[in-house]
């Protein structure tokens, strides 16, 4: 019988979405979901050691996040805003984008930025409403090197900046401490692992615990909420991801503990490319690959690649709702109930909710 799209909403006071960052990573809330006794803890997140143990290993997406968010002029001076998305393959200098005002810039538009560093032409339409914009800057400079000095960070629609004052802090606070910076393949940051400090992450391997690297390129889509009356219907969004081979061993040779992802983007990845590689005999030889996870996971869907998973809270009708409410009880749609409990007792207590907000832990 299909899910009704209903079963996943609920109401939230929008004083609990977190509009700024705690005011250390780690002092972020945790609330523990230990599923085989049903029991809940509330601690904080500088306490998940207490949770780990040696032998465990957390996988986690070390996309960065590109401060995607440029401003610009058309030439009789109106303001347009261009979003990078992503760099369209073998192209160079050609971006798929989101520009605003889109009904006023057709095929052949220009737009420039005011001081110069770049001007923009859209050379091609989408039928999704991007745009695919060729840019040229002085000297040849990469758009994404002019994104770093000039763009904004590309918050989620529910965090509200009237100015650009509060850019340095979401430049550092909206990426994770482990991302590299080298892949700023990113439009919305893996937000579960923002709540890790160097400090933990040392502690944790000190305690033996082990890590593994995804890259996720988390797209927009990921904020895109279900419309559609029943969750079945509705068509999700692909991102690409790549895993490494160590990565890919670690998923298929026998660990001594438990593969804990670091978010619903981890799990999204990893589930996706086991699903797609089915049996493997030896994975020694693998080689790191980039893939398209087009995997929509919702209750009652099984799990072959992760244990446990760390993530923050989650909007309302939103497919990442429907992953967390599947791994709360897997191979069955009991979740579906239980996470609308575990979010009623955390609005209660006055949890910070999304991106900026507070984390759980599910054993």
């Amino acid at each position: 019988m299909p899910l009704a799209t209903d079963l996943f909403d609920y109401a939230l006071p929008p004083r609990l979405i977190a509009q700024t960052p705690a005011a250390r990573r780690d002092q972020s809330r945790l609330l523990v979901v230990h599923r085989a006794t049903r029991h809940i803890e509330h601690t904080v997140f500088a306490e998940l050691p207490r949770f780990l143990r040696a032998g465990d290993t957390l996988f986690r997406n070390n996309a960065a996040v590109l401060p995607a968010r440029l401003s610009a002029q058309r030439p009789t001076g109106g303001a347009v805003e261009c979003f990078l998305l992503q760099p369209m393959a073998g192209t160079g200098d050609v971006w798929l984008c989101l520009v605003k005002p889109g009904k006023k810039l057709p095929v052949g538009a220009t737009f420039a930025h005011p001081g110069g560093s770049f001007t923009g032409e859209i050379v091609a339409r989408e039928a999704d409403g991007s745009a695919q914009v060729r840019f040229t800057t002085p000297g040849g400079e990469p758009i994404t090197a002019v994104a770093n000095r000039l763009g904004e960070v590309p918050l989620p629609p529910y965090i509200v900046r009237a100015d650009s004052t509060q850019r340095a802090t979401d430049l550092e606070r909206y990426q994770t401490v482990y991302a590299d910076r080298t892949r700023q393949v990113a439009v919305a940051a893996p937000t579960a692992g923002l709540h890790f400090t160097p400090e933990l992450l040392a502690g944790l391997a000190a305690q033996g615990v082990g890590t593994a690297e995804v890259t996720l390129h988390v797209g927009l889509g990921t904020f895109k909420p279900i419309s559609t009356a029943t969750v079945e219907a509705h068509a999700i969004h692909q991102e690409g991801y790549e895993l490494p081979a160590a990565t890919q061993r670690a998923l298929f040779l026998p660990l001594a503990g438990r593969r804990i992802a670091v978010g619903t983007t981890t799990v999204r990845s990893i589930e996706d490319f086991l699903a797609k590689q089915g049996k493997v005999s030896s994975p020694d030889g693998a080689q790191g690959q980039i893939a398209k996870a087009g995997l929509f996971i919702y209750p009652p869907r099984e799990f072959h690649g992760v244990d446990a998973l760390i993530t923050n809270f989650h909007q309302p009708r939103s497919t990442l709702l429907c992953l967390v409410a599947a791994f709360l009880t897997p191979g069955s749609t009991d979740g579906i109930g239980w996470i609308k409990e575990i979010y009623a007792d955390a609005i209660a207590r006055e949890y910070r909710f999304f991106s900026y907000g507070d984390a759980m832990l599910i054993l």
